[in-house]
């Protein structure tokens, strides 16, 4: 794994990085790589989501499976793909959502990196996936640092949403309950946006709104989504 962990990051992270487990990922990477797989998204991106959203900066945390396996749409957030690829399904859900909970216009495009600047951290569960096989790297050794990264945020004192779509997220989620104190965070959750289960219970859910609300009740400031 040669990208470096942010400055924000590394005393939460360092630790499950110096483990066998991080070891044998970064060199299984290397491996797979030499096999001459093509894997997304590219180096130097795949920590992108922690890069763009520091941990004390950190409001709402949305956490997806893993990332795009289609060429040139994982760039290292969740759900985002960069500007001038086709929107992903998933994502004009979630638009689609936003425009009926807070009358946002619809973006033309699918990058959600000003989200991510403004405080959502948009992290799967694993950071990368060989093109065209969703699911591929899941259970490679990402789980044990993206956990400690959920695990991080749900340790702080101050409120932050977690924004939980889908049973993949519930799950991972459940670190928030281990280490929150009972209402600390605001824990929403709902079904994947996907058009698979989008309509059991997505739209409607109206977390924009619920998550801004708790923001701004505890003084941290809305998102501009």
């Amino acid at each position: 794994m040669s990208d470096n962990i942010p400055l924000s990051w590394r005393p939460a992270l360092e630790p499950v990085l110096a483990q066998p487990e991080a070891r044998r990922l970064g060199g299984w990477l290397k491996a797979e790589e030499a096999a001459g797989k093509a894997i997304y998204p590219p180096r130097g991106s795949r920590l992108r989501a922690l890069e763009l959203t520091p941990l004390e900066a950190v409001k709402v945390v949305i956490l997806g499976q893993d990332p795009y396996h289609g060429p040139g749409q994982a760039h290292g957030l969740a759900f985002s793909v960069p500007e001038g690829v086709r929107v992903p399904p998933s994502l004009v859900n979630i638009y689609k959502e936003l425009a009926t909970d807070l009358g946002v216009e619809i973006p033309p495009h699918g990058n959600l990196e000003s989200w991510a600047r403004q405080g959502v951290l948009l992290l799967n569960n694993a950071l990368t996936v060989e093109a065209g096989q969703a699911g591929s790297h899941q259970n490679r050794g990402w789980e044990a640092i993206t956990d400690a990264a959920v695990a991080a945020v749900a340790a702080r004192e101050v409120p932050s949403v977690f924004i939980l779509w889908g049973s993949h997220a519930r799950k991972k989620a459940m670190r928030v309950a281990e280490l929150a104190r009972s209402d600390r965070h605001l824990v929403l959750t709902a079904p994947h946006p996907s058009p698979l289960s989008a309509h059991s219970g997505f739209f409607g859910s109206r977390p924009f709104s619920q998550a801004n609300a708790f923001l701004e009740q505890h003084g941290r400031g809305a998102i501009n989504w």
